[in-house]
């Protein structure tokens, strides 16, 4: 499943990380993430999982149903009891 730029939006606001922050994590240039959350470009496919990586590595877990798309937090990533 490919993640969407709503879903790079939610998850780095889920985690509290900034776009430099996801970029680094990513080994990409924060351009390259303002303009895929923005949807001005389409970017390659493997920039998508390079960043869908770095997500789930900072704790985001990714998932589509008939219903739609989503995210959430693993329960180690989640700072609530």
């Amino acid at each position: 499943m490919a993640i969407t730029p709503s879903q790079v939006r939610g998850a780095r606001a889920m985690l509290n990380i900034s776009q430099d922050e996801l970029a680094a994590l990513a080994g990409l240039k924060r351009l390259a993430i303002s303009r895929l959350e923005t949807g001005v470009t389409d970017p390659h496919d493997s920039t998508i999982e390079r960043i869908q990586v770095a997500l789930e590595a900072a704790g985001a877990a990714f998932f589509e149903t008939d219903a739609g798309v989503g995210i959430i937090l693993k329960r180690d990533s989640d700072p609530r009891p």
